[in-house]
């Protein structure tokens, strides 16, 4: 496997920075906390509870220049890594937690694979099993990009699988913190700042209802099962048709401005490797 970084032939070029993966929701971030090692490092060192958006923002932003960064890729996710050095402490139960363990850190980043195959498998198109196995690779490219041990990586595509399975049926549990990153399906979104409460009041309650249903609905049924999250037959037949609406639509997705098709990282990326080809030319 080389340790060179991922490029515009890539799939993860293609589609991690893809703002139809928004549409996935936060699936990502909330099963990463369902890791009690995870979920417990978040709670303890972490803004999330009390700036829980900006903390949100303020990842994503590393984690795309990681795979965007080209020649910088390895520089920009060992700073990553960094971030995460003092990160450590106890668990309930005793024992000790660092962020830097591998099979933690390994764990947040498999959350990120997943999230990007179920937002191109739900809202863009099937994946073939070599395409599959292609954005498999590119991964674990990503993943030595940190300068983590790469102990805990599975060894190809196969063992990828296994892992997920075991993972979600016998490591993550309904963390506090996981339970917080969901609680304004049931609560509501909190009031902006500046907007009136008796305002406030007035509007959200539809903005409430699609948070919800983009919540939930891109969560993986494990996932709503162990945070209780109610999601009816009636509500999966309407996020299926949500879907399918979405993939019925992406013939015109080629002809939109690429400020919409794509976040600012991957755009800054493809900009950059546009004037290398014509340097080169």
């Amino acid at each position: 496997m080389t340790d060179q970084p991922l490029g515009p032939g890539s799939l993860t070029w293609r589609y991690f920075g893809d703002t139809r993966m928004l549409l996935v929701g936060p699936r990502a971030a909330v099963l990463q906390n369902m890791l009690p090692a995870l979920g417990q490092g978040v709670l303890d060192h972490s803004v999330f509870f009390s700036e829980t958006f900006a903390r949100l923002k303020r990842s994503a932003g590393p984690i795309l220049n990681t795979v965007y960064g080209a020649e910088r890729s390895h520089e920009t996710g060992m700073n990553v890594r960094d971030y995460h050095r003092d990160i450590k402490g106890t668990m309930p139960d005793g024992s000790r937690y660092h962020a830097l363990d591998p099979e933690t850190y390994y764990w947040a980043h498999a959350t990120f694979l997943d999230n990007m195959l179920y937002g191109i498998e739900t809202f863009v198109r099937p994946l073939s099993e070599a395409e599959k196995r292609r954005i498999y690779e590119e991964s674990k490219v990503w993943f030595r990009m940190y300068g983590v041990s790469d102990r805990a990586v599975p060894e190809d595509w196969e063992a990828f699988q296994s892992y997920w399975k075991r993972m979600l049926e016998e490591e993550i549990v309904a963390h506090k913190t996981a339970r917080y990153g969901v609680g304004y399906v049931t609560k509501g979104l909190p009031a902006p700042p500046k907007v009136p409460a008796g305002l406030w009041r007035r509007v959200s309650p539809p903005l409430n209802e699609v948070a919800r249903f983009i919540t939930v609905g891109g969560l993986h049924p494990r996932m709503r099962e162990l945070l209780e999250l109610p999601w009816s037959q009636a509500d999966e037949r309407r996020y299926q048709r949500f879907a399918a609406t979405v993939r019925r639509l992406n013939g015109l997705w080629p002809a939109l401005p690429e400020a919409v098709r794509y976040l600012p990282q991957a755009r800054k990326a493809f900009k950059q490797a546009r004037q290398s080809r014509m340097r080169a030319s």
